[in-house]
């Protein structure tokens, strides 16, 4: 076994996965798992840069991994960094710091790369659920971005398309600074109108209609899974793996769109850093299930993450 340590640093979250990993085998032995939402793409939709108080956020949260990492005994880390800091101007403040606090040098990775990696870490487990059909459509839907991958056992077409639930969130529902609360019927048809655009985009070079199984990663799908499954609280272990319907998906996202935000954060489930995005989240996963005809989604807590600690393994 080697230990080794992920660190997926997204839109909206960073996150820590330092596990033991058997590559023989197949075996990963989870240590710590932990993520924190520090909205390093906030702004960068309108100005291209990264906010200073976005990257102390972020740095903040590295320093306290770091000190995971060194009393964990890692072996090995990578830092992989996806869409916002790859659309920043000012990237290379970001990348300096991050190799200042951890010593290593943060990977700013391509969309086809991200979902290489998504697809790993979500399916190695499925592959031996013979209920399952092939191929998987596995869609991560992060803050500034969504990856699109379709294979069985390997990728065979993936895309990255620029629709996230932050992304779309500060295009359509901010209006003065300030999320619309609840958006008007204009904003979610306006914000619809782009997914719509972007799985045109996707379905240029991903047969999405081939897929016979879908399974759904990141936040915003685990979060409207834990609300489908009615939990008293955040559990991991119930949502990985839970099969939520079509109609569920469709009745959760007209709710997400029309409650008011303290609505949202009463939501047991619901981590204080998703209130304001989770209707656009949810808007995105209903939209995919409708072009594919999907009747349910497999929900994942093993994604890019894993895929990470896997490459490093």
């Amino acid at each position: 076994m080697t230990r080794v340590a992920g660190i997926d640093c997204g839109t909206n979250s960073i996150r820590l996965l330092v596990a033991d990993c058997d590559p023989a085998t197949g075996d990963l032995v989870e240590l710590d798992r932990r993520m924190t939402i520090v909205r390093l793409g906030q702004g960068v939709d309108q100005t291209g840069r990264l906010a200073p108080e976005a990257l102390e956020r972020t740095f903040a949260a590295c320093r306290e991994y770091a000190q995971v990492i060194k009393e964990l005994g890692a072996e090995r880390v990578r830092f992989v960094a996806t869409s916002a800091s790859r659309d920043a101007e000012n990237r290379e403040e970001f990348v300096r710091g991050v190799k200042e606090i951890l010593g290593v040098e943060p990977e700013v990775i391509t969309g086809d790369e991200e979902a290489e990696f998504s697809f790993t870490g979500a399916t190695t487990e499925l592959t031996s659920h013979e209920h399952l059909e092939r191929p998987f459509l596995v869609v991560d839907i992060g803050g500034g971005s969504t990856e699109f991958v379709v294979g069985e056992e390997h990728v065979r077409a993936a895309r990255s398309v620029n629709v996230g639930c932050v992304r779309m969130t500060e295009r359509h529902l901010v209006v003065d600074g300030v999320v619309t609360d609840p958006p008007t019927a204009e904003q979610i048809a306006a914000m619809r109108a782009d997914i719509e655009a972007a799985l045109d985009l996707a379905e240029e070079s991903v047969p999405l209609h081939e897929a016979r199984t879908l399974v759904g990663l990141a936040g915003s799908v685990t979060t409207v899974a834990g609300i489908a499954l009615d939990l008293p609280e955040y559990l991991s272990e119930r949502i990985h793996h839970s099969r939520i319907s079509y109609e569920q998906v469709r009745e959760i996202s007209g709710r997400m769109l029309t409650q008011t935000h303290a609505e949202r954060a009463a939501i047991p489930v619901m981590h204080e850093g998703r209130v304001d995005v989770i209707g656009a989240g949810a808007l995105v996963l209903l939209a995919i299930m409708e072009r594919i005809g999907a009747t349910e989604v497999v929900v994942s807590e093993h994604d890019i993450l894993d895929g990470i600690a896997w490459s490093v393994a």
